[in-house]
């Protein structure tokens, strides 16, 4: 009896002790060693299971690592965010997807509808001469062609009007207004300075909608559908950045209520609709971002002083994240990542600025981390703010691109005119060494 007692013991030691091995194995696995300066510069020799790619339908980076690209590894995204075209404009703008964008491995293409479609759900919230489906379909058989994503984007919650003038959803369902009170019709009279929009909790800066309205959602979500189906797209933008107005006092729906429920309900919302279709969600990232001087100091645009910040803990995960920052980031990119979600470094008219955060998306990426932390670092989106007619026309100017002479004035972050057209041709440069 004894013997048989000692020999459970020794059958339990032996299970316990194999058990501990493979859970030391696991951690070894997901703790992959310190790389060298050159692996860090580049991410070119490093087996796909170190740098897998989720498994999502639009995925960015093949599921095939016999397809992948070396720069597959060390950035798997590598975006560009800019207007639609106008009408007759979309022949040069398929012209420089195919001439510019593909041969530097730009693989998605965020593309900023709002009202310039042919919408058949709601024609009456169409712009004048807006693109057709013909349209549509040239940009989506170049963007095939070459292995690029599209991402459609309206507008949603805020973003609604602009300075005196109120967009098309709010133009046709007034109803939807979050704020009805303030108008826009009063612009210059009470809320611009210098002419220019403002944010203060009581001013006019861009309207929103109320997202508690009981029938917002049928008008979006039919928007929504009709645009993601005419580009065969499975990632959606929906913008969702300087959201100023929400939760507003006068609202008999959403006043009382923290901004940050609101904020992460509507977004939730927008994701969970996508999900039945398999779809997925980016949004712009400065509401979840604390701007306050105790947090990271940012301010009232690239990040929120309204309370909205704490919606990071309460999205899906699914929701991949654009943060834009035009200065410097203030490393908000690693703490929506240690919030479980996807993040790309978005910037816009500073070429020192784009080459830091290129700098640190690559760094991140190579670091010692946890495999999983590691991957949601995942690249550079780099964002146009003018119409895409007008920037091709910067773009294809050589004077662009001359040095710049003193005195030149800035834009306000730096970059001057056209700073948006040389820094994608910096992005340009910068993706086609890393696939060397």
């Amino acid at each position: 009896m004894k013997r048989l007692f000692l020999f459970i013991c020794l059958l339990c030691f032996i299970q316990y002790s194999f058990g501990q091995e493979q859970q030391r194995q696991q951690r070894q696995q997901q703790q992959l060693p310190p790389m060298t300066e050159e692996q860090q510069r580049a991410a070119r020799l490093l087996p796909v299971s170190q740098f897998a790619a989720r498994d999502w339908p639009g995925r960015l980076v093949p599921a095939d690592s016999a397809r992948m690209k070396k720069i597959d590894y060390a950035l798997p995204t590598r975006g560009l965010a800019i207007a639609a075209p106008s009408r007759a404009g979309v022949d040069a703008f398929c012209k420089f997807i195919e001439d510019d964008l593909a041969p530097a491995h730009f693989n998605i293409l965020i593309i900023r509808i709002d009202w310039n479609y042919e919408y058949e759900c709601y024609p009456q919230l169409r712009d004048p001469n807006p693109l057709t489906k013909a349209d549509i379909k040239k940009i989506v058989a170049v963007c095939k062609k070459y292995n690029i994503q599209l991402a459609p984007q309206i507008n949603l919650l805020g973003h609604q009007s602009w300075a005196g003038t109120t967009y098309a959803l709010l133009r046709e369902f007034p109803e939807f207004d979050e704020a009805p009170h303030i108008r826009t019709e009063d612009y210059n009279e009470k809320y611009a300075v210098n002419g220019r929009p403002q944010y203060q909790s009581d001013m006019l800066y861009c309207k929103s909608y109320c997202p508690l309205h009981p029938q917002v959602h049928d008008v979006v979500f039919a928007l929504i559908d009709e645009l993601m189906d005419v580009f065969e797209a499975h990632w959606y933008h929906a913008g969702m950045d300087e959201v100023f107005h929400l939760g507003d006092e006068r609202c008999p729906r959403c006043r009382g209520i923290d901004k940050a429920v609101l904020f992460a309900d509507e977004v939730n919302r927008i994701q969970d609709h996508l999900s039945k279709s398999g779809r997925r969600l980016m949004i712009w990232g400065d509401r979840l971002i604390d701007g306050s001087n105790g947090a990271t100091g940012l301010g009232a645009w690239e990040a929120s002083l309204n309370q909205t910040a704490s919606a990071i803990a309460l999205i899906n995960k699914d929701v991949y994240i654009c943060d834009w920052h035009y200065g410097t980031h203030g490393l908000s990119a690693v703490q929506i990542a240690f919030n479980g979600l996807d993040v790309a470094l978005c910037p816009y008219t500073n070429v020192p600025v784009a080459a830091e955060h290129l700098r640190d998306m690559l760094d991140w990426r190579t670091r010692n981390l946890n495999r999983s932390l590691r991957n949601r670092f995942q690249g550079i989106i780099h964002t146009v703010w003018t119409g895409a007619d007008g920037f091709l026309r910067n773009y294809n100017n050589p004077a662009t691109f001359a040095p710049p002479s003193e005195g030149d004035r800035t834009d306000g972050y730096g970059g001057g005119p056209s700073g948006d057209a040389r820094v994608l041709k910096y992005l340009i440069d910068e993706f086609k060494k890393l696939n060397l």
